[in-house]
């Protein structure tokens, strides 16, 4: 037995599917998109360039590019949690770099990566829709109750002293008995 099957709850087939899914179609993207930035010879770290797919490219984005669809190509190999948690922290690094896209526009000694609005929009979505394929079936307040990480939620649950499960009581009435309304 690993340390992941001691930490991780076992995953079905079907969500180990989607985020293997989410990770290999983002990979094939992103190298895809790396190897025709790098046909077109830009300049390593260059502020000017040819648009590959709408998108502003240089060597240097080019091969973060291919490394991040490498990466992402391998998770979904591994598939599993892995996938998820890939998924999840890439996702979050294509936020980040949105950011760092937004602060250098308009400064073409600070823009290295030859980010445009085009790369700063493409690099938000992506970001969102890859941790969406991370976050599939783990985060949600309506999980099914065969869903392997709303099982291992209830299991860590504590019981009340009577056994039963925990529950939110809403209190309709808090006053037993008559009230008097203002006015009556």
């Amino acid at each position: 037995m690993t340390l992941q099957d001691k930490l991780l709850p076992t995953v079905d087939k079907r969500l180990a599917m989607v985020w293997r899914v989410g990770a290999g179609a983002g990979g094939i993207f992103l190298i895809v998109f790396g190897s025709l930035g790098l046909a077109d010879h830009p300049g390593f770290l260059a502020t000017h360039g040819d648009r590959i797919a709408g998108l502003s490219t240089n060597g240097a984005l080019s091969i973060l590019s291919i490394v991040a669809g490498a990466v992402l190509l391998l998770g979904a190999v591994v598939g599993g949690n892995f996938a998820s948690n890939l998924n999840l922290v890439v996702g979050l690094l294509f936020v980040l770099s949105g950011f760092y896209g937004l602060a250098v526009l308009g400064r073409p000694e600070a823009n290295i990566l030859n980010f445009r609005m085009s790369n700063v929009l493409f690099a938000f979505l992506f970001g969102i829709v890859v941790t969406t394929f991370g976050m599939y079936g783990r985060v949600s307040s309506h999980l099914p109750h065969d869903n392997p990480f709303w099982r291992d939620r209830v299991s860590r649950e504590e019981g009340l002293p009577s056994g039963a499960a925990k529950t939110f009581v809403k209190v309709v009435n808090p006053n037993p008995g008559r009230t008097h309304p203002v006015g009556h």
